[in-house]
């Protein structure tokens, strides 16, 4: 199988109708987040007590809350406080885990032992746990809990990146830019760092789905965003209570959570598929002898 057989191959497994579903839900979420100022009807904080809890109807797509705020507005901009959180969290973890990985996998000895133990320790805590604890300490707020969680994550990439760089390191690239004087600095972020970023950038894609389901749990137990700002989790907290009564209001941002964390998910794997040769789907029998006898009607054409 030539290069271009290889790689109609690679868009094939990376061009499935899942991933491409997923990701024009992501791409739909995203621009509603950064134009929510223009798409939301109303201000999203506006209290409107004569129309509280009014059905869907064409002046509230969805309805209003018990307050009589606008609930599509709500989402629109309740999304762009989620996903923004999220990319923060992620971040934030990328910037610290990353380095720390690479410091730790190529010195290895003190600098391995000290950042590894560090790892294990915040590991060992649970996650919303030692949240709870930093949002106890710094007080409640979106930063404070952007802060904490892109902490807690750090460990999980810093971990990933120690082990790849542990294989690269013993690579014959690696050998031949250490003999050639390079120093230690060019090695890790010239040679080893492009080679496993593909991987990385897997797992911060799939960290953003995590992100914001933390973010989420953390709203909805009231230690994220501060009221009256718009947040899914905030939102599905307050529609909890009258869940029975109007199950739209729990509804609605509980369906944006689900949906946004399956097409990250959904769209992670399409990426690792696309990137890693040994996700890929196998072609179906009928194609792969197709290849195989183009490959071999080429090799008889003499020169």
């Amino acid at each position: 199988m030539n290069d271009r057989e290889l790689r109609k191959e690679q868009m094939r497994s990376f061009f499935t109708a899942p991933v491409i579903a997923s990701g024009v839900i992501l791409l739909l979420i995203l621009v509603c987040s950064v134009l929510a100022p223009l798409l939301a009807p109303y201000d999203p904080n506006a209290v409107d007590l004569p129309n509280t809890l009014s059905p869907p109807s064409p002046a509230h797509w969805l309805g209003t809350d018990a307050t009589g705020r606008d609930m599509l507005s709500r989402l629109l901009f309740g999304s762009r406080t989620t996903i923004l959180s999220a990319v923060c969290i992620v971040a934030i973890s990328a910037v610290i885990g990353i380095p720390l990985g690479l410091l730790s996998g190529f010195f290895g000895r003190w600098a391995d032992k000290i950042i590894s133990r560090a790892c294990d320790v915040l590991l060992s805590f649970p996650s919303l746990l030692l949240a709870f604890v930093l949002v106890a300490v710094f007080g409640r707020g979106i930063t404070t809990v952007v802060i904490a969680l892109g902490i807690l994550y750090v460990p999980m990439l810093t971990k990933l990146t120690r082990s790849m760089t542990l294989v690269e390191e013993n690579k014959v690239y690696v050998e031949a830019a250490t003999s050639i004087g390079f120093s230690s600095g060019h090695i890790m972020l010239k040679e080893i760092l492009p080679n496993i970023l593909s991987t990385l950038v897997v797992q911060m894609m799939l960290d953003i789905g995590y992100a914001v389901l933390d973010l989420s749990a953390m709203s909805f137990l009231g230690l994220g965003v501060t009221p009256p700002t718009a947040d899914w989790g905030a939102m599905l907290e307050e529609g909890r209570i009258l869940i029975a009564a109007y199950p739209a209001l729990a509804l609605a941002p509980g369906l944006m959570i689900v949906v946004t964390v399956v097409a990250v998910n959904v769209f992670g794997d399409g990426i690792n598929a696309f990137l890693n040769p040994s996700q890929r789907k196998l072609p179906s029998r009928r194609r792969f002898l197709r290849m195989v006898w183009r490959q071999e009607s080429l090799e008889r054409i003499p020169l």
